[in-house]
């Protein structure tokens, strides 16, 4: 007899299918149930705590399993960074180098960015950090008295 709150075979097999698709519908459809309301299932076992907690304990599992080492996550990123913000010519329609010269992907390489900074912990600010305003002075705004 199950206890309270512990999953069934059938809502087992719905937290390994959710896990690998994020859909709740062809979750529930592929853990055999039933009902031509399989949103409306699968909406009732995503409000389970129980559902919701084996979901994460499944998600920590396969995290940990990975055993991907820090070094390597952050060296990735770096070098996606640096990639993607070097400067590579502009070609015209024939391939020629017109002088010009962009970015190769400023969307990837602010996202590498992005998501090392949050890796490192540089978006979470601590108490005791002091931090100074920043005077922008632009080309327009400059006079000797700046310089």
């Amino acid at each position: 007899m199950l206890k309270m709150n512990q999953l069934t075979p059938q809502q087992k097999t719905f937290v390994t299918e959710y896990i690998k698709c994020l859909d709740g519908e062809i979750a529930a459809q592929k853990a055999g149930y039933k009902s031509k309301k399989l949103k409306e299932i699968s909406n009732r076992l995503l409000s389970k705590d129980f559902v919701i907690n084996e979901i994460k304990l499944q998600i920590k599992k396969q995290i940990s399993s990975l055993r991907v080492n820090k070094g390597y996550v952050i060296q990735k990123l770096l070098q996606i960074a640096e990639f993607s913000l070097e400067e590579e010519d502009v070609l015209d329609k024939e391939g020629i180098p017109t002088g010009k010269r962009k970015l190769r992907d400023t969307a990837a390489g602010l996202k590498a960015l992005e998501s090392l900074c949050k890796y490192l912990g540089f978006n979470s600010p601590k108490e005791d950090e002091e931090y100074k305003e920043a005077k922008i002075i632009t080309i327009s705004n400059l006079d000797d008295t700046k310089i």
